[in-house]
């Protein structure tokens, strides 16, 4: 039903706004929605920061001292060698 606005379109819209404010009110209007714009913009970024501060906190913190696994012991080394071998010898 409604396209995209294109170039002609803007156009008009900037004319009626022209004539129904003038170009002094026009130009108030412009500085009053980019300091509105930039607020938001502000706001949306402090509140993703406080999110993300938010969520790093809550989770657990990693344990750095975490001791390694220890290595299989030798017997079991041996019998997966072993099977290695009989499987080597099935093919």
């Amino acid at each position: 039903m409604f396209g995209s606005i294109g170039g002609p379109e803007l156009l008009v819209i900037f004319v009626v706004a022209l004539l129904i404010f003038g170009p002094r009110r026009l130009a108030e209007l412009g500085r009053s929605l980019g300091r509105g714009l930039a607020e938001f913009r502000r706001a949306a970024s402090d509140l993703r920061e406080t999110i993300d501060s938010e969520v790093a906190r809550s989770e657990p913190a990693r344990p750095r001292d975490r001791a390694l696994p220890e290595p299989p012991a030798k017997d079991q080394q041996r019998a997966g060698a072993d099977d290695a071998e009989t499987r080597d010898e099935r093919r």
